[in-house]
């Protein structure tokens, strides 16, 4: 089925009325088969669905928004290029409710690194249509929300978000100001680190699904 956005899909093995949804958010310089890796360790009740960046940076590689450098080799994020990418998902996510039988009740994003910080930036900017997030990797940057997030109801919103110690691309200091920042909003969070890289190790797969399963 032709979307907005290009992505692949993992039917649920457990068809119901209506069956709850992971959608995938790759990283940056990745592509839609990089998470969709995990696609048959997942809940078989969950459809999963990996969706592909708009950015073309070529040799299948993708991105959500530019990230770009000075001369001292400081990294800027495009800060709008990343909120249209916050409303194309929002906008794709319609597209597969409309389109599959998903309970739009529960949406759930799982997102590595860009992917994880576009999570939070959907999920908070419009936590009515998220019912959970797992961040990866990432960190907050409260510059992509809508306007007057701190308004919305985060009551139902429950969020994993994780980082590796030594992570070299985002740095772990970066990762450990989400906890205050979600706590002082009342969201209901956990986190979590791990002795590696950037990157997914076991234990926090095991550690995301057994959070999403219970």
């Amino acid at each position: 089925m032709k979307l907005s956005l290009e992505y692949l899909i993992r039917e649920p093995k457990v068809t119901l009325e209506k069956n709850p949804v992971i959608v995938l958010l790759h990283g940056y310089g990745s592509n839609e088969a990089d998470l969709f890796s995990f696609a048959t360790e997942l809940p078989e009740n969950y459809y999963i669905i990996s969706a592909r960046a708009p950015y073309d940076m070529q040799y299948n590689s993708y991105a959500w928004y530019a990230i770009n450098f000075d001369a001292d080799q400081n990294k800027f994020s495009d800060n709008e290029q990343a909120k249209t990418s916050r409303d194309a998902i929002l906008n794709f996510i319609d597209e597969l409710i409309a389109n599959y039988p998903i309970d739009k009740d529960n949406v759930v994003l799982a997102g590595f690194s860009q992917g994880a910080i576009l999570s939070y930036a959907i999920a908070l900017s419009h936590p009515e249509r998220i019912s959970k997030v797992i961040a990866l990797s990432g960190y907050i940057n409260d510059e992509i929300f809508s306007e007057n997030y701190k308004n919305n109801d985060f009551s139902k919103l429950k969020i994993f978000h994780s980082h590796g110690t030594v992570d070299q691309v985002i740095p772990i200091d970066w990762a450990r100001k989400s906890t205050p920042f979600l706590k002082q909003l009342n969201i209901d969070a956990t986190y979590k680190e791990y002795p590696v890289g950037h990157g997914v190790s076991p234990q926090n797969f095991y550690d995301f699904k057994n959070w999403l399963l219970s």
